[in-house]
């Protein structure tokens, strides 16, 4: 069933509804690529192979014309080793946890369970969750598919590397700085980090959710921004424990493009962009000019302080906490006085392309495109967009309107739609 490695997670949940394809024959694929695959990656850390298929044959036995079926109803996915997963192992990468196995799933670990999604294995991380790379000592690190002898980016390294090697169609994801966001642009993957308070994070280790984290949040990964789009009506709404989350429904209509304003830029001021990467974000806009969008190629004002903001948060410099607060505060009020101009934001996610795999190492200064938009809050999407001369995928951020996620999913769509989005890695074919 080679045919469905590397199709949809729509296209997977279609075809198991129509019958075309049973939820076994995809589930037991999946399982055998990562079997293939993931020696050289060493991206799933935890496989399940035993449950998912129990309940893949269970899928397709509830599959009957008269069944009210979930919209991921047999369809495999996996999740980021921080996420509770009852009777399965949840390490985050640290080895303190290595025997630490939950007794219920994170919320949203239930609810792609719920929605009939099938879990069929946990990815690696960085310790705790958190960081540039994807080593710990633990489970080691993991390969970027495009070339293994670099990095998938952190923190959810596992995820970004096993759904573009074709091993998962779909993948659960955290985000506090752009641990979705470079991973993807990495690996050349879809994937969102939705508004701030409209997923909750609770079962997610080392994210407290509600007011005391703003910046964290939880999203799907996957190779087409489709799936995102699928996915984030099944992760979103109040849980009654995260503190943090609003109900603020998701909107019922695909927005229009023509018309909306889009600034764009290619260099922050900060972290110069290598020649590619700009380019890339040159014909993504192109795109969306092209789909109807009025394009201004213009920096929202005030990025590095985003960056000394968030140097602060993280204890590398020293600002008293009502400083950092204020500060936090004027950067998001003027972020969202630039908004009232524009619709979008579209920019690069990081300035160079997948860097070379550094056990342990930093990746130094290659947040500063993605950490202004978790300080404020604002959904971001990332596509592919673009190829660099190594052959390396080369993703874009589309950042919009708080709340309004689904124009950034439509304009990514776009790009992705003209640009080409996701291609298969050719290092594990």
């Amino acid at each position: 069933m080679r045919d469905v490695i590397g199709a949809s997670a729509g296209w997977l949940a279609r075809a198991i509804r129509d019958r075309k394809v049973s939820s076994l024959e995809v589930v037991r694929a999946h399982l055998e690529h990562i079997h293939t695959v993931n020696p050289r990656l060493n991206a799933v850390v935890f496989a399940t192979a035993e449950s998912a298929i129990k309940e893949a044959r269970a899928a397709d036995r509830h599959n009957k014309r008269t069944s009210a079926l979930g919209p991921l109803h047999g369809v495999p996915f996996t999740a980021k080793d921080i996420f509770n997963t009852a009777g399965l192992p949840t390490t985050a990468g640290l080895r303190m946890m290595r025997s630490h196995v939950p007794d219920h799933d994170a919320t949203v670990i239930a609810r792609m369970r719920g929605a009939g999604a099938i879990l069929i294995g946990k990815t690696n991380c960085p310790p705790g969750g958190a960081g540039s790379d994807s080593w710990n000592p633990l489970h080691g690190g993991t390969r970027n598919p495009y070339d293994i002898n670099r990095s998938p980016g952190g923190s959810s390294s596992g995820e970004a590397s096993i759904i573009a090697a074709g091993g998962s169609p779909l993948g659960i994801g955290s985000d506090s700085g752009g641990s979705i966001r470079m991973p993807a642009h990495y690996c050349g993957i879809a994937a969102l980090k939705p508004t701030a308070g409209l997923v909750p994070v609770t079962g997610a280790y080392a994210l407290p959710g509600g007011l005391s984290d703003p910046r964290s949040q939880v999203g799907p990964m996957a190779r087409f921004v489709s799936d995102l789009g699928l996915t984030l009506p099944v992760l979103v709404g109040p849980d009654g424990i995260d503190s943090g989350v609003v109900p603020v429904p998701l909107p019922k209509r695909t927005p229009k493009l023509r018309g909306l304003k889009v600034a764009w830029y290619a260099d922050d001021g900060i972290s110069k962009p290598a020649p590619a990467i700009a380019a890339t974000v040159r014909a993504a806009a192109r795109a969306l000019a092209d789909a109807g969008c009025v394009i201004v190629e213009e920096r929202p004002p005030g990025l590095p302080e985003a960056h000394v903001v968030t140097l602060a948060y993280w204890g590398v410099k020293h600002m008293s906490h009502e400083r950092l607060y204020r500060r936090w505060d004027g950067f998001r009020s003027t972020i969202l006085e630039f908004m009232t101009r524009f619709d979008i934001v579209l920019s690069p996610v990081a300035p160079t392309v997948a860097p070379l795999y550094r056990p342990r190492g930093a990746q130094d200064h290659q947040a500063t495109y993605t950490i202004p938009y978790s300080l404020t809050g604002n959904p971001c999407v990332v596509v592919r967009a673009g190829t660099s001369p190594e052959n390396l995928p080369i993703g874009v951020q589309v950042v919009a309107r708080l709340w309004h996620d689904d124009l950034a999913l439509r304009a990514a769509g776009a790009i992705e739609k003209a640009l080409g989005g996701w291609r298969p890695a050719s290092v594990v074919g």
